[in-house]
């Protein structure tokens, strides 16, 4: 197991990485402002079980079989670049009901609503497990990281396994913050068709400029 120090040291370092912005933090942020904070915590729950399989592949050794094999990298980034456009376009339709939501006759006293719902949260658990899965980066950082921590003449795969636990209990704290904020501004922010047709279009944007950073 890891020692104290260790511990405290990796964790200081993990909580600092989820701040920075990154495709999956972003990805929390603009989800939780279209759906609300609880959307945003599932997928960070996604998240989360995504760095499961990337602690499970380094302390395996399938993270090395990734790293000296640039084909096989460049086909799963491809997959999750894929993905991030396949999001995109389904922000820009969303965006295009709402602004079909706006025209009501004028005698109609009711409020424009969206017309698309918002997604089940097991869609949105599965989302953020594909989009952590999809990036390799993830699984090559903890190769470079984590065996900067592992101490000698204990257990290597206990202790990669406590580091990969560490980074997640980080990733939970720092995404579920971002989460929660993002709901409440979000809350107040998308009062109109209007304003969550324009929210959509740069959600729609911000995922092809992730899908085209993960391809370079």
């Amino acid at each position: 197991m890891l020692s104290l120090e260790t511990g405290i040291s990796f964790f200081g370092i993990a909580t600092l990485l989820a701040l920075a912005p990154g495709p999956d933090n972003i990805f929390v942020l603009t989800q939780a402002t279209l759906y609300g904070w609880r959307a945003g915590i599932f997928i960070v729950f996604g998240l989360c079980t995504g760095l499961v399989g990337h602690t499970l592949a380094v302390t395996l050794g399938l993270a090395t079989l990734l790293a000296a094999s640039p084909a096989l990298f460049f086909v799963i980034k491809l997959l999750g670049a894929g993905y991030l456009v396949y999001l995109a376009w389904g922000s820009w339709r969303v965006s295009t009901q709402a602004s079909q939501a706006t025209r009501i006759p004028i005698a109609d006293t009711q409020p424009p609503t969206m017309a698309a719902p918002t997604p089940r949260l097991r869609a949105l658990y599965t989302r953020g497990i594909i989009m952590n899965l999809s990036n390799p980066k993830v699984t090559l950082f903890f190769l470079a990281l984590l065996p900067q921590f592992i101490q000698p003449g204990r257990q290597v795969s206990l202790q990669i396994i406590s580091l990969g636990l560490l980074f997640m209990l980080a990733t939970l704290l720092v995404f579920g913050s971002l989460s929660m904020t993002a709901g409440w501004f979000g809350k107040r922010l998308l009062q109109t068709p209007r304003s969550q047709r324009i929210m959509h279009q740069v959600a729609a944007l911000i995922f092809v400029l992730l899908a085209i950073k993960i391809i370079v």
